[in-house]
């Protein structure tokens, strides 16, 4: 689930909106449970557009890596975890640690 699929179930919403109406319109949508889930997630407090609701939501950033593969990857400042990619172990051999 991304941002993208929770702001097409709100496609119809009057900002200011406060959650309960974020998911009434969700719902009239036909929102799947994981998008009602997010939703049902977000602080109960008065949204005054959609970006406010996606950074109200909590997402998984890289759905798809190893956990803490990317932590351990280095990256030039600036490049988020999530932007790298999990670097391969070149160490081999006699300079392997087997501690």
């Amino acid at each position: 689930m991304t941002a993208d699929d929770v702001m097409r179930s709100l496609t119809d919403v009057d900002y200011p909106a406060d959650k309960e109406a974020l998911l009434a319109a969700a719902e009239r949508r036909g929102a799947s449970p994981e998008v009602l889930r997010a939703i049902r997630a977000v602080p109960p407090v008065d949204y005054r557009n959609g970006d406010e609701v996606v950074r109200s939501l909590r997402l998984d950033p890289a759905p798809h890596a190893e956990p803490g593969a990317q932590a351990r990857t280095p990256a030039p400042p600036g490049i988020s975890q999530a932007s790298r990619a999990p670097q391969q172990d070149r160490v081999a051999g006699a300079r392997r640690r087997t501690t």
